[in-house]
């Protein structure tokens, strides 16, 4: 259990995975999840979360909200340029989410920030991350078990996000017969969908029940992924951004901050690594041996 909970992985891993969470959060709270400013002036409709009631959170304020998106936006920046990146994370880690509470305070909660959130908090828990973008092209990697503990923790609410999302399908139908069965899809397709999606309910309308299949078995099975390794974990990775793709293709909905977190499961310590660095090690080599 400990080698699966803390392998040891690139601290560069980590360094770029940072880079690519922290550009997006500050994307996110500009737009998919801005609402935090505007609820500033709605506090008849706060409706607080548990963590809020448990945090005794009052309605969000402008000043609060303001607060909260510069520090957001500092911490970030601070990350992504690898300044004081514990320091830096911690701020962004309890700034966003105290404006993903307020944001899911509202009326609307996004599950789709689940993996998101986790990986902002689990982050500025590695130390020792390489700032350098050159750091291990000449020798091996650093790695250590608090990296492959970050990573493995947003893999696993990555996952988290799929499966349990069987649960309200159950819960909302009765069974998941019930749900893979019905005319949800057609629905969708009619009242949210594109052009395409029109066509294909006009067309081929048969396609929708096997799609929900399909992406039921995607869902409950998407724990098969954290114990896949290679061209195994890549192809599957694929697949599920091919998922996304469609439902953004079809119906307009991105789930861009899981998208995003999928890219705790690939090997981003390669970015690190210049391609001239295996060439000029085995000059390295070949000149040692020489002398």
């Amino acid at each position: 259990m400990r080698g699966f909970l803390f392998p040891a992985l690139p601290l560069a891993r980590i360094r770029t995975l940072r880079v690519i969470v922290y550009a997006f959060v500050m994307l996110d709270v500009l737009t998919f999840s801005n609402d935090v400013l505007s609820h500033a002036g709605n506090s008849g409709f706060y409706t607080p979360l548990v963590l809020a009631r448990l945090l005794q959170l009052p309605p969000v304020t402008a000043p609060v909200a303001w607060t909260l998106l510069v520090v957001i936006l500092a911490g970030c920046a601070a990350g992504i340029v690898g300044w004081r990146p514990r320091l830096s994370g911690t701020l962004v880690a309890i700034a966003f989410w105290l404006w993903m509470i307020y944001s899911n305070s509202y009326g609307y909660i996004a599950h789709d920030h689940l993996a998101l959130m986790v990986a902002t908090a689990v982050l500025p828990t590695v130390a020792g991350a390489s700032r350098h973008p050159l750091e291990g092209a000449l020798e091996a990697p650093a790695r250590s078990e608090a990296a492959g503990w970050a990573l493995r923790a947003i893999q696993i609410a990555v996952v988290c996000t799929y499966f349990f999302s069987v649960i309200p399908k159950i819960l909302y139908s009765g069974s998941l017969a019930s749900w893979g069965n019905s005319a949800i899809l057609t629905w969708a397709s009619i009242r949210r969908g594109s052009p395409l999606a029109h066509l294909l309910v006009e067309h081929t309308p048969w396609v929708f029940v096997p799609a929900q299949w399909a992406g039921l078995a995607l869902e409950a099975l998407s724990p098969v992924v954290l114990f896949l390794r290679g061209r195994a974990l890549h192809l599957v990775v694929v697949l599920y951004l091919g998922f996304h793709l469609s439902t953004l293709v079809l119906l307009g909905i991105h789930f861009l901050p899981t998208v995003i977190c999928w890219a705790a499961f690939l090997p981003l310590e390669k970015v690190h690594k210049p391609r001239w660095a295996g060439r000029f090690r085995s000059g390295e080599l070949r000149a040692r041996r020489g002398a």
